[in-house]
């Protein structure tokens, strides 16, 4: 015998949840959920709801809900219920809803849906480990389903505490899932399972279903991990809507794993998945979600670069590809180039803000140029993949000497660079600094007297000037620095040569 969840009315707004559990650093595996949901509900012109899983005492804080929300908001992705926001069906953090959840389980135990269970570790390990060895399904073999009360008072004057069960039905469950198609579970490969610990405190194998329930979700996108309890809650949703509990059961969609090096799932411990890490390195949030949303997901097969809304606009969850996604850094640094260089250059000037002062700056507040930074910005927008990349590439002006990188002066000054570099600082001593082209012929001329081509000629003098071998556009960049203190930067490296 099957059964098939009871759908959603078609008449029915769209509505889906987010509900991150307040622990740790965000990561980007949980970005990516958030992301699909986001997009889902907005290109129906549904209803997004986030909440807070913090039923977890001992691993939950405040620091890291704060941080939750305050990535969330740094993302661009909104909510229209939730915390901070309100909305028909508070409270939205599982903690404050406690009350709510001991009622549905003394409803559930009522009616014959849950029961209390006195199996210890030690008896549940041994009787999967026998399981095991016969041959049979090891998962919990519903022992203590039919207690009598003389049991339960034995097992009472032990000192036992008992877990809540849920009493899965004898019937194999159906569900069509919106990213994989039609899947069937078993009940030998479903056993009863655990909604309640011991000390009182509820399971997300209960909190979740019920609230999704409580606030009328309609589709529950979530990951691939979760694939294997999806018939458990189909089974609870059904035994609540016999308690006039829910009205439906929500339609499921589970996310292709996110995988790392190795081909490993990514991980919390992986530093890959750190959000903070890309909030730090200076990615564009439009550039980051753009990149996840490929992670399981494609615009077009010609078109890896677009904006939040003409996600919204083609998001459809039936073009989810079930198989796992590979994090590649080197092309998620490369699609943030691409939304960099897509910024209005007002924009991108403002957004480099952060990196032009402490505690990323190097140089003295009162050093800083805001007229050479505005001057330099649009070289400086063409060449960078994060935001955090500016700070080396304009040290050298607001610096008083350019950084000493030994590692760029031992590749530039070679044998000759002292003669080279005497030749370009008469050369550039006569040239027109209003030009940067003029800036890159008197270069050429000095290159020329010693046998030299532009690239081979101009690489002591961006080191002499900027410290490094690798930056902005180097005429662009000593027009901006200005004669004097570019001619000066020259003598002190001749004189370093000098010895």
């Amino acid at each position: 015998m099957a059964s098939a969840p009871t759908p959603v009315p078609a008449d029915s707004g769209i509505r889906v949840r987010f509900c991150p559990s307040p622990t740790g650093n965000p990561h980007v595996g949980l970005v990516r959920t958030a992301l699909f949901n986001w997009a889902f509900a907005r290109h129906h012109q549904g209803t997004l709801v986030l909440r807070i899983e913090d039923t977890d005492a001992a691993r939950d804080s405040e620091e890291s809900y704060t941080a939750l929300l305050d990535s969330l908001r740094w993302l661009g992705l909104d909510w229209d219920e939730g915390p901070e926001v309100g909305g028909p069906h508070p409270p939205y953090r599982q903690s404050q809803r406690m009350d709510l959840y001991a009622d549905v389980v003394r409803r559930l135990k009522e009616a014959g849906h849950a029961y209390d269970c006195y199996c210890s570790t030690e008896e549940l390990d041994a009787r999967r480990e026998a399981a095991r060895a016969a041959g049979r399904p090891s998962g919990y073999d519903g022992h203590c389903r039919e207690l009598t009360a003389a049991q339960v008072a034995a097992y009472t004057a032990e000192g036992r505490s008992p877990v809540v069960r849920f009493r899965m039905p004898d019937k194999v469950i159906t569900f069509t899932d919106l990213v994989r198609g039609e899947l069937s579970f078993s009940p030998e490969n479903v056993p009863d399972y655990g909604i309640v610990r011991a000390n009182g405190a509820p399971l997300y194998t209960l909190v979740n279903p019920v609230d999704d329930a409580a606030m009328g979700i309609t589709h529950v996108l979530r990951g691939e991990d979760l694939l294997s309890s999806t018939p458990r809650q189909i089974a609870l949703y059904e035994a609540l809507t016999e308690l006039g509990l829910a009205k439906y059961t929500p339609s499921f969609g589970h996310l292709p794993y996110v995988m790392g090096e190795g081909n490993k799932k990514l991980s919390k411990r992986d530093p890959e998945s750190s959000l903070n890490l890309y909030r730090e390195r200076g990615f564009l949030p439009e550039g980051l979600l753009n990149y996840l949303s490929l992670l399981g997901w494609s615009f077009s097969a010609d078109r890896d670069v677009f904006s939040k809304d003409e996600m919204v606009a083609k998001f459809d969850i039936g073009d989810v590809n079930a198989n796992p996604a590979r994090f590649d850094l080197k092309k998620a640094e490369a699609i943030n180039a691409d939304h960099i260089r897509l910024l209005d250059p007002a924009a991108f000037a403002e957004a480099c803000g952060p990196w032009l002062q402490a505690p990323y700056a190097p140089w003295a507040p009162e050093d800083f140029d805001e007229a050479a930074w505005q001057a330099i910005a649009p070289y400086a927008q063409t060449r960078l993949t994060v935001l955090s990349d500016i700070t080396a590439n304009v040290d050298f002006l607001f610096l008083p000497e350019p950084a000493d990188d030994e590692a760029s002066w031992a590749k530039a000054m070679k044998e000759g660079s002292d003669a080279l570099l005497r030749t370009a600082r008469e050369k550039l001593g006569d040239a027109d600094w209003s030009s940067p082209e003029a800036l890159k012929e008197a270069v050429l001329a000095a290159g020329e007297a010693h046998g030299l081509k532009l690239g081979k000629a101009q690489a002591p003098v961006r080191v002499a000037v900027t410290g490094r071998t690798v930056g902005l556009p180097l005429f662009e960049s000593l027009q901006v620095l200005g004669r004097e203190r570019s001619l000066a930067r020259i003598d002190r490296a001749l004189a370093r040569l000098a010895g």
